[in-house]
């Protein structure tokens, strides 16, 4: 019996079996990656439709509010420096449209998206001077 049981022999693994294993993990992988690639793509596609949508939102208020000062009507938030006519339309909690317009032949000076927050400087790092 000992003849037979040492015969009896239980089948290795190959090395193409060790190859597919390693092929079926990296692929694997890949689609995981692949995965997070595509969830981060529609994050930031969501974020960018939001500010364009907010945006424009923002530019049909300001075309508006031009369209009555061109009838000869003073909407509430517009101020008046000469004949220079401004006012803001917010496009999100950032930026603001901001408008300036010339009265009487009704030339836009500045139509301009800008930050609405005050930027502050983080002077928080210890850099090197130079010195030892």
């Amino acid at each position: 019996m000992n003849r037979d049981h040492a015969q009896m022999r239980f089948p290795a693994i190959g090395g193409s079996s060790l190859l597919i294993i390693f092929a079926v993990l990296c692929l694997t992988v890949f689609a995981l990656l692949g995965l997070s690639t595509v969830q981060a793509n529609r994050r930031l596609s969501d974020t960018s439709l939001q500010a364009v949508t907010d945006y424009y939102a923002a530019d049909r208020q300001a075309e508006e509010i031009l369209a009555q000062l061109r009838t000869g009507e003073m909407p509430e938030g517009v101020t008046q420096n000469g004949d220079i006519l401004s006012y803001t339309c917010p496009i999100s909690s950032t930026q603001a449209l901001i408008v300036e317009v010339r009265s009487g032949d009704w030339e836009i000076l500045r139509w301009q998206a800008m930050p609405t927050g005050q930027w502050e400087a983080d002077e928080s790092l210890d850099l090197w001077d130079g010195n030892s």
